[in-house]
């Protein structure tokens, strides 16, 4: 018999930190997002296309990097979260690093080489051997999403946006038949909205499509207004004049069963 965690009542539990990133190659005509397919033999979430990301970790603090977070940015991270702390607010978006060359193999930062700061062991090796430092100066904050009450999963994930210069070194071997991400591919965003994914997902896309009433939250910086509402809408806005194309802000309301998110461009 197949449960629909939607319609289930499951014990209320406490939403774990987590962490995603958005990469945007802008270097040709048409910007493109990158996007894996997870192995259909896991529990959750099983041959849905996801962005990279996962779950924020305790050693995540502790990784040194070439560039800090943006102080607004840093700031926003650090709103409606438990014992708030710049050290917290960098671990997030140092997870969203770690899980994307876990999941990609692709080594976010700067090439330092030597001058490199010394790195924790674990999946940070493979970037002390490259010489590449996490930087995260380029990083975007741009949504927080909340699995609402009553599911058997909940994260507490923070979005960030990144354009695709910033990979730095490749490991291959890390996406295959039997690795989590089966299938890494680099599509317009567009196209990407029309694969399996989560609402969230295909909501922050549209959000993404260039010369969409939407304007790219990947250039606008975003600030959380709330967390997930109880009827499953995600409200936000956006400030085109923000990114120099004119326009006015506006609302807009979009349906989502699973995820829910508020933000707002920054006047």
């Amino acid at each position: 018999m197949t449960i629909d965690p939607v319609r289930c009542v499951y014990p209320n539990v406490r939403p774990k930190d987590a962490s995603t990133l958005i990469l945007l190659d802008r270097s040709g005509a048409t910007p493109k997002v990158l996007v894996g397919r997870r192995h259909a033999g896991h529990e959750f979430m099983p041959s849905k296309f996801v962005f990279p990301g996962g779950r924020v970790e305790i050693g995540d603090r502790r990784v040194p990097v070439a560039g800090e977070l943006d102080p607004e940015d840093e700031a926003r991270l650090m709103r409606r979260t438990e014992q708030p702390s710049r050290a917290k607010a960098r671990a997030f978006a140092i997870a969203a690093v770690r899980e994307a060359f876990e999941e990609t193999g692709l080594l976010i930062g700067k090439r330092l080489g030597g001058d490199a700061a010394k790195l924790p062991d674990g999946p940070w090796r493979a970037f002390a051997d490259a010489g590449v430092q996490p930087d995260l100066s380029e990083f975007r904050f741009i949504a927080r999403a909340v699995t609402p009450p009553r599911r058997p999963r909940r994260f507490d994930t923070r979005f960030f946006a990144l354009d695709a210069r910033a990979i730095a070194h490749r490991i291959d071997g890390m996406v295959g038949p039997d690795a989590e991400l089966v299938e890494l591919i680099w599509l317009p965003i567009a196209d990407a909205q029309k694969l399996d994914i989560l609402p969230i997902t295909r909501t922050i896309l549209a959000g993404l499509e260039p010369g969409s009433p939407r304007i790219s939250v990947a250039i606008c910086r975003c600030r959380i207004i709330e967390r997930s509402d109880a009827d499953s809408r995600a409200n936000y806005c956006d400030n085109t004049s923000r990114c120099g194309e004119g326009g006015e802000r506006r609302w807009v309301t979009a349906s989502s069963r699973c995820l829910t998110f508020r933000l707002r461009a920054l006047a």
